[in-house]
């Protein structure tokens, strides 16, 4: 699992108070969909790596072997590798340049997610992830829709994002079945609560950038966000009610 500081504000100052106009209903629909329609891209892209390297393992040994090694590792952990290169410096880049790293962080996440038609049945892969999109769905639309703050429990879903980090490492070495499980039960609820909580500060932000040169790069860390949300709950729904391969 992988994510950014989600606690750092956005470092430009704001660009138009918040107004209700119908130009400003319109900006901030436009500024939204735009950071779903790169979320989207980003999840295609990665299904396609993922899909391309199930595809090359059935008939490459070569392949398959591959995350079988110790190399593995390497794969699993580049995304992270992405994750903070982008936080730290989205600042200095120009958007075509974050937009394009940000579709390369999309592809090496599919090589990660490469094994799992190894793991799971292909009908388990299909549910968990018609699941994870009617969830992530309902959830956003909550956070966007919903006149109720929730700032409040936005820390509180932090510290459980890194104590759940902890434990997955820590379990890395156990090996516990249950513990296993708890840690992806407990996941998926976290990251159900940070889809609307993200949704909703993202909406809230859209008064800082709006009318300034930010507002491009903004909605590619807005969509990096969601994407996060929606991938961690597809993996650890996955692991849930997946049937493994035999």
């Amino acid at each position: 699992m992988s994510d950014f500081d989600r606690n750092a504000s956005l470092p430009w100052g704001s660009g138009v108070a918040r107004a209700g106009t119908v130009e400003y209903d319109q900006g901030l629909r436009s500024y939204m969909l735009g950071i779903y329609n790169l979320m989207t891209l980003a999840l295609g892209v990665t299904a396609l790596v993922a899909m391309s390297i199930f595809m090359m393992g059935k008939t490459s040994p070569v392949v398959q072997a591959l995350y079988m090694s110790p190399l593995k590792w390497v794969v699993m952990l580049a995304p992270l590798g992405f994750i903070f290169f982008l936080s730290f410096r989205f600042e200095r880049m120009s958007y075509t340049t974050l937009l394009g790293t940000f579709l390369a962080f999309a592809a090496t996440m599919g090589l990660s997610m490469g094994s799992i038609g190894f793991v799971f049945k292909a009908s388990s892969i299909v549910q968990a992830l018609f699941a994870t999109t009617a969830a992530f769905g309902a959830l956003s639309l909550y956070g966007y829709t919903t006149k109720r703050s929730l700032s409040g429990m936005g820390s509180f879903l932090v510290m459980g994002l890194f104590g759940l980090m902890i434990a997955s490492l820590i379990n890395l070495f156990v090996g516990s079945g249950v513990f296993s499980f708890v840690i992806s039960l407990i996941g998926v609820v976290i990251f159900a609560g940070l889809t609307a909580w993200d949704t909703q500060r993202l909406k809230e932000e859209y008064d800082l950038v709006a009318g300034t040169e930010m507002a491009g790069k903004a909605s590619i860390m807005g969509a990096l966000t969601l994407y996060l949300n929606f991938v961690n709950m597809f993996q650890l729904l996955l692991s849930l009610i997946g049937q493994r391969e035999d």
